[in-house]
């Protein structure tokens, strides 16, 4: 509902919701580091609501009482809308699958009779944009709704061209103590993080983000090609604060390591003023120029996962999905105790890796968009709702009430439950929560509004950098 104008895009970076299982504020735009509690985050991307009623699609309208409503009235309105119906879905996470039918469940606790038959679809290769695109060219589109990340291409292809309509549910702004009038931005499902891991069977160490730029270093890490919100985690380190954390961790190396990066940070200084970056930005073009030219590229974080928690990995390391650690199985060769989260290292420095989020939105011509609006509060005001994507460490939803939850029945912080109910302890499974990762653990977080206004320069100058090859 709420457009943003292309004349409003500012650089902005923006604090966040609060504590754990409190109220919080709405983020608040400012150049430092959000600060949010385990399992909050921010929704960046300001997005002022249109200026009267008449300048509102009808979906705008719907979406506007909506925001007024408690989860069962909106429950209520879903069932007469698409009872005997059939619910078109379409995301980038296929748990979107899964949650659907906890929907249902509850829809049916309300009115037994209710019966809604679903389909969820998980466009690959980023062809997600596309299918949106192409729906939004009828008069009714075939998709309610959608869960869908990259905040760069979402704010310029799809909120800007009015494909898609932020819905905030009430009970959702209020445990994060605000309303929906007074809140700008997307509505996040959750935050996930991308964090640096090596395997520790052998004597290697990393102790300083700078050290997975080294000489002869080649981090497993998802191509930038095949999965775009790795480009949005370069863009964002040229971002002021992100590049301070940059340069700080490099003073922190000794004169010899200092001395291999130096001229390389000093040829990107002419380059980072004519990309009229802030003070710091050489530090920050130095790195992701180290990090494109020698990262090894995968097709998909499960593979280097798999290949980092072998013992024969020795030496390894990558920048992958956290939650991937839940899928190892454990064998005389393969464990979870063969990596160290480079974070939770005693003494590490910099950056411990990027966080982006799921977004959810209603789709301007949705068929359903009652039900559309009551499956996305089900999601964001329930841990039963969350529960697709809550049992996975790593993932936070934005709702510090439902994150409580979450953390009280999967014990992230405790390494997980194991199938019976009891503890299972592995150190790198041991999640130290969103309000660790994005102070402590310093998670550069995806902020759309910067991505969207740097793709273009930043980007331009990314997409000239070489590619390491392993061949």
């Amino acid at each position: 509902m709420k457009r943003i104008s292309a004349l409003l895009l500012t650089l902005v970076m923006l604090f966040t919701l609060t504590a754990c299982g409190g109220g919080s504020n709405p983020p608040a735009q400012d150049n430092t580091p959000p600060a949010q509690s385990d399992g909050g985050q921010d929704a960046p991307a300001p997005t002022p609501a249109p200026a009267d009623d008449a300048n509102l699609t009808a979906t705008q309208k719907i979406i506007k009482e909506a925001e007024g409503m408690s989860l069962e009235d909106l429950a209520k309105k879903a069932i007469e809308e698409s009872n005997g119906k059939t619910f078109f879905g379409v995301g980038n996470s296929s748990r979107g699958k899964s949650a659907l039918p906890l929907f249902i469940e509850y829809l049916q606790s309300i009115d037994p009779s209710y019966s809604m038959e679903f389909d969820w679809q998980q466009p690959k290769n980023n062809k997600i944009f596309d299918q949106l695109t192409a729906d939004s060219l009828k008069p009714e589109g075939t998709f309610a709704m959608t869960l869908i990340q990259d905040g760069n291409q979402i704010e310029s292809k799809m909120v800007q061209t009015g494909i898609l309509d932020t819905f905030i549910p009430k009970e959702w702004a209020e445990a994060n103590g605000t309303t929906a009038d007074a809140y700008d931005g997307y509505l996040a499902l959750q935050t996930l993080n991308k964090v640096f891991m090596y395997n520790n069977t052998g004597s290697k160490t990393y102790d300083n983000c700078w050290d997975f730029v080294a000489e002869g270093e080649h981090g497993l890490y998802m191509d930038i090609d095949s999965e775009i919100v790795g480009k949005n985690f370069l863009y964002m380190l040229t971002e002021d604060t992100y590049a301070g954390w940059l340069k700080d961790a490099f003073n922190a190396l000794s004169a010899d390591e200092q001395a291999y990066f130096q001229p390389t940070i000093k040829a990107m200084e002419s380059e980072a003023a004519d990309l009229g970056l802030g003070a710091d930005g050489a530090y920050a073009l130095a790195w992701i120029k180290l990090w494109v030219e020698s990262y090894n590229a995968q097709t998909d974080d499960g593979p280097i996962c798999n290949t980092l928690v072998d013992k024969s990995a020795t030496n390894q390391f990558g920048l992958l999905v956290y939650s991937k650690l839940r899928s190892v199985e454990e064998s005389s060769s393969v464990s979870v105790n063969n990596i160290n989260v480079a974070a939770y290292d005693d003494g590490y420095t910099g950056i411990g890796g990027y966080g982006y989020c799921h977004y959810l939105f209603v789709t301007d011509n949705s068929p359903l968009p009652w039900t559309a609006c009551a499956f996305i509060a089900y999601m964001t005001e329930t841990v039963d709702g969350f529960s697709a994507w809550g049992k996975d460490m790593g993932g936070y939803s934005s709702n510090p009430t439902v994150a409580e939850g979450t953390e009280a029945q999967y014990g992230h912080s405790k390494g997980g439950m194991a199938e019976d109910g009891t503890t299972v302890e592995f150190e790198a499974k041991n999640d130290r929560g969103y309000d660790w990762w994005t102070t402590e653990g310093k998670l550069v977080l995806e902020d759309p509004t910067y991505c969207a206004d740097v793709s273009f320069t930043v980007g331009s100058w990314v997409e000239m950098l070489t590619k390491y090859s392993a061949g």
